[in-house]
């Protein structure tokens, strides 16, 4: 099961709107490895016609392990239950059971109702976390959210002059290019186009292809159309997400860029509108935020960050410089937002700490 997760951790970012699943079919025997598949770019191939199709006739009377329960319904490809029933597999052991209501149960029953041995909630806890972006989609039509903050040690992302190039380490950006490529889409806001004019793809090499679909969050429609990101919308997804849309968007006529409308000029932005509608327009599992400030501090204010992946250089700008984020009007201490320190690491000259936010456990229990 653990070399089915790492299959599934390999693709992330490239399945949606499926979920990254991972299936190795193994002779009971000999524990010889007789196929391995994974859920192909784009959602298909699923993982289990991939290993099926390695092993052949040996998959007969074989095991497979697979982290999400084997769809029961046909859609664009055939039921993989089916599959597995058709190929005379022997048992077959799953992580976790998956909750979309065309699935739930039924392709566990499939493969009982074939006499095949079925074993659940194997390594669960760590599959939950590989499909999280998967299953809060479908239980909650929200997506995943990453929030990436990479600062000073006292939480700066810029000095007073706005100079923030670079705070953290090369390594510690590579790092951060490596979620780009493990979400389904990057999400920031305007302010960050037209402080830096990004790129927001991936360059670490050979996952240049595995760059994410860039949103930019732009109630006011200041985005330029000279930015680098709509320049190069044809080549990479660009939506902007506004409430915006009139004569604003004549300038952008046949340059790519997509406009997601939500909120009111009255009302801004809404976080929690946005997040739904990137995740039903764009089938999107796993966003990753970049920033600003403003909008970190609005997913967080609002409850709606599951993780926080925070990269801290050995420096300190002082109070004057751009903070992280902005202010949430928090009253109490006692009312701050709870975040519990996952995992921490030396990247480079810099600190990566990785943390969940309450949210995240919520999401989790409920799928329980």
């Amino acid at each position: 099961m653990q070399a089915a997760l790492n299959l599934a951790r390999r693709h992330l970012g490239m399945t949606a709107p499926n979920p990254s699943v991972g299936c190795v079919i193994v002779d009971p025997k000999t524990n010889r490895v007789l196929g391995r598949g994974y859920t192909a770019k784009g959602g298909r191939p699923h993982a289990e016609t991939q290993a099926l199709e390695q092993a052949g006739k040996a998959a007969r009377g074989a095991t497979a392990y697979v982290t999400l329960e084997p769809c029961a319904h046909k859609g664009q490809t055939p039921s993989c239950a089916k599959a597995l029933r058709k190929a005379r597999i022997g048992r077959v052991v799953i992580a976790i059971q998956d909750p979309h209501p065309k699935t739930a149960g039924k392709g566990i029953q499939i493969l009982r109702n074939a006499g095949i041995e079925v074993t659940e909630g194997i390594c669960e806890a760590e599959a939950r976390e590989v499909i999280l972006g998967f299953l809060s989609v479908v239980t909650t039509d929200l997506p995943m959210v990453t929030l990436k903050l990479a600062t000073s040690l006292d939480g700066r992302i810029a000095t007073h002059t706005g100079d923030s190039k670079w705070i953290t380490s090369p390594e510690a950006r590579r790092a951060g290019h490596l979620l780009r490529a493990e979400h389904d889409a990057i999400l920031v806001g305007s302010g960050t186009i037209l402080a830096d004019d990004p790129m927001l793809d991936c360059r670490v090499p050979g996952l240049e292809s595995r760059s994410p679909i860039r949103v930019i969050a732009d109630g006011r429609m200041r985005t330029s159309v000279t930015s680098r990101v709509v320049q190069t919308a044809n080549e990479i997804p660009t939506r902007i997400v506004t409430y915006q849309c009139e004569d604003e968007w004549d300038s952008f006529e046949g340059t790519g860029v997509t406009a997601i409308i939500t909120g009111s000029e009255q009302t801004g932005i809404d976080a929690r509108q946005c997040l739904e509608q990137i995740a039903d327009w764009e089938g999107v599992n796993r966003i990753l935020v970049e920033g600003g400030s403003h909008l970190a501090a609005s997913l967080l204010k609002a409850h709606l960050v599951h993780y926080v992946h925070w990269f801290r250089a050995p420096m300190v700008i002082g109070g004057d410089g751009l903070p992280a984020l902005q202010a949430l009007g928090i009253d109490k201490v006692e009312h701050g937002i709870q975040l519990e320190l996952i995992r921490s690491e030396k990247i480079g000259d810099d600190v990566a700490e990785i943390y969940a936010t309450k949210f995240t456990a919520g999401a989790l229990d409920r799928l329980n």
